[in-house]
């Protein structure tokens, strides 16, 4: 295996190995306080557009880093999946440190460096990671309906939640806030508005290493 590759499955898979123990740190953390009820703990826990983004990414730094390694090319569907992983983690990033750095969100208390990995430093690799990914095809325009989908459900799935169980992730997620439903409403477009942005801006750089190699 080439020396580019090799490196690029080593740090994928040490990514990966950091991303998962950010989150199994924060989860135990948090269980620490034995919360009320385990189950819906959980539940609010994996509910979070951070964890499952992280969660994803770790997956698919993985999936990389092994098919990398056996020198195998990934399957197409791969490089659309890390794309759209790669703009949550980038989205996860801005959005947080822009929003929510320093506001204490209700999921007891916060480990502070899986807090950086999940935020900061996570999103920072999983980025590098995508800009030098050996093999990475030029993905197709139509990848930013593919990068929108997930978002509108989950922030479909945290509303009708949210309206069931009065539980939100996020204060901007809730509408108790000033403004209501309009006021989430307008969060959640801008949020929207970053994922496509992000996702983008993630074609473009696939699509222009393609065009500088042609």
């Amino acid at each position: 295996m080439a020396a580019i590759p090799r490196a690029f499955a080593i740090t994928a898979a040490l990514a990966a190995l950091l991303i998962a123990a950010a989150v199994v740190g924060q989860w135990a953390f948090s269980l620490s306080f034995e919360p009320d009820d385990l189950g819906f703990f959980t539940v609010n826990f994996f509910s979070f557009f951070t964890i499952l983004s992280n969660v994803a990414a770790a997956a698919a730094l993985a999936i990389g880093a092994w098919v990398t390694a056996r020198g195998a090319g990934a399957p197409g569907w791969f490089w659309g999946v890390f794309g759209a992983v790669t703009t949550y983690m980038a989205t996860t990033g801005v959005v947080y440190n822009t929003l929510l750095r320093g506001i204490s969100l209700d999921q007891e208390a916060t480990l502070g460096w899986s807090n950086e990995v999940l935020h900061l430093i996570g999103p920072i690799l999983v980025v590098a990671l995508w800009c030098v990914a050996p093999g990475r095809p030029a993905l197709p325009w139509r990848h930013l309906a593919l990068a929108a989908a997930f978002p509108l459900a989950w922030g479909a799935y945290t509303l009708l939640r949210g309206a069931l169980v009065d539980w939100y992730p996020y204060p901007f997620t809730n509408p108790a806030q000033p403004g209501g439903y309009g006021a989430v409403a307008l969060y959640l477009v801008a949020i929207a508005a970053c994922i496509i942005g992000v996702d983008a801006a993630i074609v473009r750089v696939s699509r222009g290493r393609r065009a500088a190699g042609a």
